[in-house]
């Protein structure tokens, strides 16, 4: 299993824009084959966001990645960047949860 990690810049302008077209598209990448889960996480007031997404393998990311799903967001979305995104692809060295007691 990996993880992605994207960074992605807006302008606070930009912002509402980049929802929308997230929110259109999210439940498509949530049901593609081999993501097992996705996040989007904003820094407050800051527009910028992390997507964290799990993956089976690098196979799936890759067949995401050039995917129609993914280059029509991309499309839509880069233009509103403020800043290049960022992107690290991860394995898993330790995973750890508080026991319930």
């Amino acid at each position: 299993m990996i993880t992605r990690i994207v960074k992605l810049s807006f302008s606070k302008e930009d912002v509402q824009s980049f929802y929308e077209e997230f929110n259109a598209v999210k439940h498509k990448v949530i049901a593609f084959p081999g993501c097992i889960e996705m996040k989007l996480l904003e820094h407050p007031d800051s527009g910028v966001f992390f997507t964290v997404s799990r993956w089976e393998n690098e196979d799936a990311l890759e067949a995401y990645r050039i995917s129609s799903t993914f280059t029509s967001l991309w499309a839509k979305i880069k233009p509103l960047f403020s800043a290049r995104a960022e992107a690290w692809t991860l394995t898993s060295v330790y995973e750890g949860a508080q026991e319930n007691s």
